[in-house]
């Protein structure tokens, strides 16, 4: 009974998993010529938006196979639980802390037109008023 039980909650883990996987990142300009123009702002976030995220799923996994060992009967109950709630919330504090930094950017193109590129990493070369390149979805300083 055992077994089946930690089954289920393995295979709950793997099906909450690859839904986190599946989310979109951002807009991103998918022509592959360079269009060029001036930024008008940048904005930082974190990359992980949302409470739940793979960290979370995999603490509260771990977390709930580790607290299953200890005890019997009501405390075995118990200790899962507090295993779950634990490893979830270690876990997401850890997703969190090594979460991705995203940046917008706001440019005002040659046309007149504004265009927001959303993309991963550092853009620590990119200041408000630099010239740039836009190919791919990222902005680059030309």
């Amino acid at each position: 009974m055992k077994t089946i039980h930690m089954i289920s909650i393995v295979a709950l883990a793997v099906v909450l998993i690859s839904g986190c996987a599946s989310r979109s990142s951002g807009q991103m300009d998918s022509r592959s010529y360079a269009t060029y123009g001036v930024v008008q702002s940048i904005n930082m976030s974190n990359a992980s938006g949302s409470i739940i995220n793979a960290g979370t799923v995999i603490g509260g996994v771990v977390g709930a196979v580790a607290g299953n060992q200890i005890g019997s009967g009501n405390g075995n109950t118990l200790a899962t639980v507090a295993g779950a709630v634990g490893g979830a919330a270690i876990g997401n504090s850890v997703e969190n802390h090594n979460a991705a930094q995203m940046y917008t950017i706001q440019v005002r193109m040659d046309n007149g037109n504004y265009e927001t590129i959303t993309q991963k990493g550092s853009v620590a070369d990119l200041r408000v008023g630099d010239r740039v390149r836009i190919q791919n979805g990222y902005a680059y300083r030309s």
